[in-house]
Formats: structure tokens, C-alpha cells, sequence
């Protein structure tokens, strides 16, 4: 039970293209936003769609992968945790975020032909 205490899997679309940079240290890091929907109906029997919005970071042969392959609208799953962090911007306001990790990543939908 120890592994799955901050475990995360989202099944969703990509939001736009991810944004890849190296670090200082020759790091690769790719950071993206994914949609997942939930469609439910109503009490009045209507369908209705939610949408939530995930900021995902991810390093080193991860991130390489998701330059090359991922793009927006592109369906992926994702398997990762949970990490809180903050920092200070430049009007000196904290600001918090959280974000997933992604340590597996599955790329779903058509192959291109």
C-alpha cells in the first residue's frame, strides 16, 4: 500500500502544445496542460460535460518523448503523482501550484497513417 499513497492517472487531451526546455544541468523538462471530461446527466435528465484542467511536468526521457510525439488535442494517459510547490513573483506576491509529475505516459487514439 506504501506505492500508492500520491499515485495519479488522468485519460485526457492536451490543452496546447507542451513547452520543453534543458535546465542549467542539461535537464530536459516539458511542462503541458491536459483536459479530462467527465459527462454525467442531470437531474432534469440532461448530458452534461465537466472539464478539469491538469498542469503536468515532466523530465529527463519522458519529457524527450512527449517533444517528440505529443501536440495539442493529442489523447494521452498518464500515470504520476502529486507535487504542491510556491514561489514569489516578480510584484513579490507567493504564488502556489499544483501539478502532476509524470513518471508513465501512454499515448492513446488513431496512429497516424
Amino acid at each position: 500500500m506504501y506505492a500508492l499513497k500520491n499515485k495519479v492517472q488522468l485519460i485526457g487531451n492536451l490543452g496546447g502544445k507542451p513547452e520543453v526546455k534543458n535546465t542549467e544541468a542539461g535537464k530536459k523538462v516539458a511542462t503541458f496542460s491536459m483536459a479530462t471530461n467527465e459527462i454525467y446527466r442531470n437531474a432534469k435528465g440532461e448530458k452534461v460535460t465537466e472539464t478539469q484542467w491538469h498542469r503536468l511536468v515532466a523530465w529527463g526521457k519522458i519529457a524527450e518523448l512527449v517533444e517528440k510525439y505529443l501536440d495539442k488535442g493529442k489523447e494521452v494517459a498518464i500515470e504520476g503523482k502529486l507535487l504542491n510547490r510556491s514561489y514569489t513573483d516578480k510584484d513579490g506576491t507567493k504564488k502556489y501550484i499544483t501539478e502532476i509529475q509524470v513518471n508513465e505516459m501512454l499515448l492513446l487514439g488513431v496512429k497516424p497513417a
